[in-house]
């Protein structure tokens, strides 16, 4: 992760009605957090381990709670069996995924 990482370097699109946003998943780790930006990516380490869905449920459901919005508002669109996620997210903007970072 590069030191100097903003939000402006997040890979994020703003839609009619949602989000879509590149997030990479650190599976197994002490607690569930935002660590900043990976590449373009939002990092998040998650503390479930990657087997039969676990870490794409925390996944959903850590970052439904912390926008504050329900956890169906949030969708796995692309990598489910990988670390590298997109997600479509409904009910919020660019803006506020942006604040997560800071």
């Amino acid at each position: 992760m590069k030191p100097d990482s903003s939000a402006d370097d997040l890979k994020i699109s703003e839609g009619v009605d949602s989000v879509t946003l590149s997030v990479h998943v650190q599976p197994r780790a002490s607690k569930n957090e935002v660590c900043g930006i990976q590449g373009d990516a939002l990092k998040l380490r998650l503390t479930s381990p990657p087997v039969e869905g676990e870490a794409n449920r925390l996944c959903i459901e850590f970052l439904a709670k912390l926008l504050r919005i329900p956890k169906s508002s949030v969708t796995i669109i692309a990598g489910e069996k990988s670390r590298h996620k997109t997600l479509r997210i409904t009910g919020v903007t660019a803006r506020e995924i942006a604040a997560l970072i800071r």
